[in-house]
């Protein structure tokens, strides 16, 4: 296990979100996160909805604080690069939400996401959300960045309004999210390379000068664009929050179907990760 200082990741967060654009894998379990970081990719990002799924459970709030914590807390800590851990709408209210900060900032995450839609959220994807109110939601940052002891500890504010309310009011209400502390904006369910040119466009001709996070889910409402093409619309982080998680699942069904068939795995051994590979990945040489 990689011991990283909790400063150390929260600065670097920072230092490369204000930089340059960057692809940010989500990570479903410490071992998938040692992956990432191997890979080379310089974030990792912990999604709601990858360990709901982990946890056979749909992505609609189940998750407590204590579930997010404790497998948020295996990911950031075995890997050196920053994590990014998706807080969905805070787990209540603001004393709740100034809680997570604390909990999260302890188990070494760099940033915490936090979303404006209704306590029994949905996925961003999917239609029928309700969002709270800005005033409420307004209330739930100014909570979080009053709770941080590293200052460096990025709050990110997701807003869900394009599906709701509409492209304006997602601007107006990211703005005011800044407003209140937000260190980040994150706008859901974008619907087309247009929507962000001009979500980027609004936000920056309102002084707001914070880095922008667009979400590369697949199978939802935002056409899959290049991690090149967000670089030029404005936005610094491009999240893939379940891709990795999508591709294991599938393998995973697949050689089940095979091995069920044909009763041996041998037709898979070129598509599997050595003994010596994963022992590679899980540094055994380290020890």
């Amino acid at each position: 296990m990689i011991e990283g200082k909790r400063s150390t990741k929260t600065s670097r967060l920072r230092e490369l979100l204000a930089t340059r654009t960057l692809a940010i894998p989500g990570a479903f379990n410490a071992l998938v996160a040692m992956q990432i970081e191997r890979a080379g990719y310089e974030i990792a990002y912990v999604s709601g909805a990858a360990i709901s799924a982990c946890r056979g459970l749909q992505d609609i709030g189940l998750l407590t604080l204590s579930d997010m914590a404790t497998e948020a807390e295996r990911i950031a800590r075995s890997v050196s690069i920053p994590t990014i851990v998706d807080a969905d709408t805070g787990y209540g209210g603001p004393p709740s939400v100034a809680e997570a900060v604390r909990v999260f900032e302890e188990n070494d995450l760099a940033g915490m996401q936090i979303e404006d839609q209704e306590t029994t959220k949905k996925c961003g994807h999917l239609s029928g959300k309700s969002l709270v109110s800005v005033e409420e939601m307004t209330a739930k940052i100014e909570a979080a960045v009053h709770a941080k002891n590293d200052r460096d500890f990025m709050i990110i504010a997701r807003t869900d309004a394009r599906g709701v309310e509409g492209l304006k009011a997602a601007v107006q209400r990211a703005a005011t999210y800044v407003e209140a502390g937000a260190d980040a904006l994150f706008p859901e369910a974008l619907e087309s390379a247009e929507e962000f040119r001009i979500f980027a466009h609004e936000i920056h001709q309102r002084a707001v000068t914070v880095p922008l996070i667009a979400n590369m889910t697949e199978f939802g409402k935002t056409p899959l664009l290049r991690v090149a093409e967000f670089e030029k619309l404005g936005y610094r982080g491009v999240l893939f929050p379940v891709t990795g998680l999508r591709t294991s699942l599938q393998a995973i069904d697949r050689l089940l179907a095979e091995l069920k068939l044909f009763g041996s795995q041998k037709d898979w051994l070129h598509r599997m990760m050595t003994r010596r590979e994963l022992y590679s990945l899980l540094r055994y040489t380290d020890s």
